[in-house]
């Protein structure tokens, strides 16, 4: 097994139409306004961006995120990072009977040199911090959906 390789998935139902949804998913830019974890997101030429995020644990990551598909009519939105995480994380919104649902998957490799460091003893921590990022993710753009 290899300790410093993650494959995520989650789950997000969310108040509002799958093309609102799609819209917000799509404009990492405003990321920061309504996902607490986000802490910055600059843009860095085309359909690229350099995005620093830090959740429970006291350390920052940052990615340097591509769009790699965007495909409002299917709904989905993938972007390729590279930097402290390399890998791929997919976005696909779908009608749900009480708005949307936005699935999230992820397949990233760590390359910040403190978690690879504490790769095996880290490890459920750091898939905890993932988990309490993405629940974050989820209560904030609900609410900014319902807002709108």
């Amino acid at each position: 097994m290899d300790w410093c390789h993650y494959r995520f998935r989650g789950v997000w139902e969310l108040p509002a139409a799958p093309a609102d949804v799609f819209a917000a998913v799509e404009r990492i830019e405003d990321y920061p306004q309504w996902w607490p974890q986000v802490r910055e997101v600059t843009p860095a030429g085309g359909r690229r961006g350099v995005i620093r995020f830090r959740s429970f644990l006291p350390y920052d990551l940052r990615v340097t995120a591509h769009e790699r598909r965007n495909d409002p009519a299917a709904g989905i939105l993938e972007i390729g990072m590279s930097g402290d995480l390399d890998g791929w994380m997919r976005c696909t919104v779908t009608a749900a009977p009480d708005g949307a649902r936005a699935r999230f998957d992820q397949e990233v490799e760590v390359r910040k040199p403190l978690m690879r460091r504490l790769a095996v003893p880290g490890r459920p921590l750091f898939r905890l911090n993932h988990a309490l990022m993405m629940r974050a993710g989820q209560r904030g753009l609900a609410a900014r959906l319902r807002a709108v």
